[in-house]
Order: C-alpha cells, then sequence, then structure tokens
C-alpha cells in the first residue's frame, strides 16, 4: 500500500497484474544483492584477504557502476528494449557469481579482482534499469514507486535470513561458506529467464538525438539539482562505510554470529517506512524528508562509535541498524523520485543512471576504499577502535547535512510531460 492524498495525484490506480509484476523484479533484484554483499567482507578476511584487499573488492561493485551504468542507461534509452537489458545482465551475472564463489584464495587477489569488477560492470546497471522500467510504466512514480521497490526490500530479508538459515547452522556464521555466493547466482538466473516476463520498454529516445548522457548534465544548470547531485555523491562516500563494514564490525565489536538476520532489522525498517515515503514527501516536501534521511546517517554512526556487546551498548548498535529506515527510504528512494520529478521525458532512464553513477558508483566506490584504509590505520595487533573509526564517517554526514541544508532549494516538483 501507499498513502496518498487527493491533491497528490489525479493519476488512474496502479493495475494488479503489472504492480505484481514489477514487485517480482524487485524483489529478485535486492535478493541477488542482499545474499552475498553483507558478508562478503567478513567472508574475504576470513580467507586471508587483508582488510585494504577486502576493502577495495567491495568498493569494486561501485566501480563497476562508474563504468557501466551511464552506459546502459544510454542504450536503453535509445537502442535496447529495458527488459531485455535486464535479462541478458542478470543471465551473465549469475556466472560471474559462481566464478567467485570459487575464488578464495589471497593468492589469487587479481583474478578475484577482475571477476567481482566483471560483476559489478553487470549488476549495477540493472539497478537504474528496475527503476526506469517501474516509472515507466506505473501511472504515478510518486504515489506508486514506494509500494513497489518495497518488495526489494522484502527480498533483501529474505535473502538475510536464508543465508543464515542455510549456511549459518551448527555454530557456523554464514561468512564462512561460499554458499552465500552461490544462491546470489542462481537468484541472477532466474531473475534473468524472469526479466523477459516483464513489460515491453522500448527506447524513448530517436536516433539522431543529442546523447541522452549528455542531456542529464544538463540537469546541472538548475543550481538546486546540481546541489542535490553533489551533495549526494560527497554524503554517499561515508554511506558506503555502512555498507562495506558493518557486518564485520557487528561481528567483532557486537559479538553477533547471525549477521544476516541482525542486519535484516535495518530492511524491516525499511519496509515499515517506504509505503509511507509519499505522505512524508507530501506532508513536508522533499528537501525536509532528504534532510531527515541525511541527519540519522549521522546519527547512526555516532550510535555505532559507543556500541558494544551487551547492555546499552549493543542496543545502541541495533537501534542504528534500525535506522535504516530512514536513512535508505529517505535519502536514496526518495533521491530517486526527485529525479523522476524533474528530469526530461526522453532522458529518465539517463537521468536515474546518473543518480545512480553517484551514490552507487563514484560515492559507494571511494567510500568502500577509504573504509577499508580507515579500518587499517585504527587497527592495532589485530583490534580495531571502532569508536575512532566510526566518528569519521559521522562527521562526513553532518558536514554534508549542513551544506544541503543551506544550498538546496528544491521541492517535490512534479514532472511536466
Amino acid at each position: 500500500m501507499s498513502l496518498s492524498t487527493p491533491s497528490t495525484s489525479n493519476a488512474p490506480p496502479l493495475a494488479l497484474p503489472l504492480r505484481i509484476n514489477l514487485s517480482i523484479m524487485m524483489f529478485f533484484q535486492f535478493a541477488i544483492w542482499g545474499s552475498w554483499v553483507i558478508v562478503f567482507f567478513p567472508y574475504l578476511t576470513g580467507k586471508g584477504f587483508t582488510a585494504t584487499q577486502a576493502g577495495t573488492l567491495m568498493g569494486n561493485g561501485a566501480l563497476g557502476a562508474i563504468i557501466a551504468t551511464i552506459f546502459a542507461g544510454y542504450i536503453a534509452d535509445r537502442y535496447f528494449s529495458s527488459e531485455k537489458m535486464m535479462a541478458v545482465l542478470h543471465l551473465l551475472g549469475a556466472g560471474f557469481l559462481y566464478l567467485m564463489a570459487t575464488i578464495d584464495k589471497p593468492d589469487d587477489y587479481w583474478m578475484l579482482f577482475a571477476i567481482t569488477l566483471g560483476y559489478a560492470i553487470l549488476y549495477n546497471p540493472t539497478l537504474a534499469l528496475a527503476n526506469s522500467i517501474s516509472f515507466r510504466h506505473i501511472p504515478d512514480g510518486q504515489r506508486d514507486f514506494p509500494g513497489i521497490r518495497v518488495l526489494g526490500t522484502v527480498g533483501w530479508i529474505a535473502a538475510g535470513f536464508a543465508i543464515d538459515q542455510i549456511f549459518g547452522s551448527g555454530g557456523k556464521k554464514a561468512s564462512d561458506s561460499n554458499g552465500p555466493l552461490l544462491l546470489a547466482a542462481g537468484l541472477s538466473a532466474t531473475l534473468g529467464v524472469y526479466s523477459l516476463m516483464l513489460p515491453k520498454t522500448p527506447p524513448e529516445g530517436k536516433a539522431g538525438d543529442t546523447i541522452p548522457f549528455i542531456k542529464a548534465l544538463s540537469l546541472f544548470k538548475d543550481f538546486s539539482f546540481a546541489v542535490f547531485f553533489i551533495i549526494s555523491f560527497l554524503i554517499t562516500i561515508v554511506l558506503a562505510f555502512y555498507y562495506t563494514l558493518t557486518s564485520d564490525y557487528i561481528q567483532k565489536a557486537a559479538g553477533v554470529t547471525n549477521t544476516g538476520s541482525i542486519m535484516s532489522i535495518g530492511q524491516m525498517s525499511e519496509l515499515i517506512l517506504l509505503p509511507f515515503l509519499p505522505w512524508f514527501l507530501y506532508r513536508f516536501g522533499m528537501k525536509t524528508v532528504l534532510m531527515l534521511g541525511m541527519f540519522c546517517w549521522g546519527l547512526r554512526y555516532f550510535m555505532f562509535s559507543m556500541g558494544g556487546p551487551s547492555g546499552l551498548p549493543y542496543a545502541l548498535v541495533l537501534i542504528g541498524i534500525a535506522l535504516h529506515g530512514v536513512c535508505f527510504d529517505f535519502f536514496i528512494a526518495a533521491g530517486f523520485i526527485h529525479v523522476d520529478n524533474n528530469a526530461p521525458k526522453d532522458i529518465r532512464a539517463s537521468g536515474q543512471a546518473l543518480f545512480s553513477f553517484l551514490v552507487y558508483g563514484m560515492g559507494m566506490w571511494i567510500g568502500s576504499l577509504l573504509a577499508g584504509y580507515l579500518k587499517a590505520y585504527y587497527t592495532h595487533d589485530g583490534v580495531t577502535n571502532w569508536s575512532e573509526f566510526w566518528l569519521v564517517p559521522c562527521g562526513g554526514v553532518m558536514v554534508a547535512f549542513v551544506a544541503f541544508g543551506l544550498l538546496f532549494r528544491g521541492g517535490m516538483g512534479k514532472k511536466a510531460g
């Protein structure tokens, strides 16, 4: 469900078959990601890779977005149906995930580097494609998209519980096994086949048009849109610390063994809040919603800096994870809606790809590298000073928060056409 008011939209209701079709796509899209990425860092360090190497390999997920996402948006806007691109990319991705599961020796670091980068180049464009397919077919993006995107959260939660139940039994942790990678490979193959049943989404750009990516860059001419993109990029550098190191942190600093299930607390809060996102946007406006999402990222890191294995410190860890609903929904999900509201019709796919490029790409890549190096800096004799570590991204978020509050002037802005 999604909350709306009569003044929010005059668009017709979203048809149930279309809602189910797109929701299944979102479920698998994020189940693939959630089934392996949350345990990949401790999996690698458990196999003998250094923290710097593990951080770099995690960063390849974002590096792939830098290389491929804009290119995929360009093709989807002009030449190749989005649903067919989804099918090809996920089927190829299944093979790369299988190869990732077979390489587990530090001596093969550069081979694993190449494979993880190859997979990232295949997977990252599908995030923007899934969004653009949804926005293309639903009657009202601001009203209908959260109710579809929430199934992606369900997929992530289901994957987190699945890896704990299947690969974390008998006193073991899911990160001890390559099983999560194999599960991701199977899910990727499934979505690849299913993508052929998605709504037909032919390109909207014309062959003689300016390259859509160049058109998407023209959005920077609007001052508030430029502020939105630039601050999104900068803040995502420190957001990457959460995705890269939280699983390692809760295992080593909070004594957690069922990592997938505990991390799923964040997705559960996301699941609860995402259907209410349209109401928050209507009631408070885009700027306030985005700023609240940013602030909660900083609050989360502050709580992590005081976290521990029991009592109040452990409760702070759990609260920090639970804040993910506000952190993700009010910043990342709302950000995609803001792009859809403002990008011209013929470059929406490239507009989504540009935002993905900045937040899932450049920002996450730089942040993953910094997280690995910073962890190594704060680790002495095998023990990490997590308190000082988490205060660094906390400070970074607060600087971005203040800059955004002072400079951004955008509202909810409904799209034209």
